[in-house]
């Protein structure tokens, strides 16, 4: 059986928090919970102009990959709507290989 997860690319991320409100919505969550959250990073100084300042999005407990939406033949609501186009949905396996020795990605795997 196929394992599922998530590939997010947080050098594309722009923090708009359009994955964590179409999840809240998609699934009618309570105000502030989410099967996605994003976390801030920075800002912080690194060196002369080079400023730290990412937003990480980051899948909780909560995050059943959309269970219901995939049994219709859909994609995660997060992925649907991310405005980056940056998080990716597939199993492990396209998803590993998918990382191709890119900087600043994560992969998820969400049971």
């Amino acid at each position: 059986m196929a394992k599922y997860g998530l590939l997010i690319d947080y050098d594309w991320c722009t923090g708009c928090h359009s994955c964590e409100m179409a999840c809240s919505v998609e699934h009618d969550y309570p105000t502030g919970q989410s099967g996605l959250k994003l976390t801030e990073v920075g800002p912080w100084r690194i060196a002369g102009d080079n400023w730290q300042y990412d937003y990480l999005p980051v899948p909780t407990k909560q995050c059943d990959l959309c269970a219901g939406l995939r049994s219709e033949g859909k994609t995660p609501t997060c992925v649907h709507h991310c405005q980056a186009k940056c998080m990716y949905f597939g199993t492990m396996e396209e998803l590993v290989g998918l990382l191709d020795g890119k900087d600043k990605q994560a992969l998820f795997a969400i049971r």
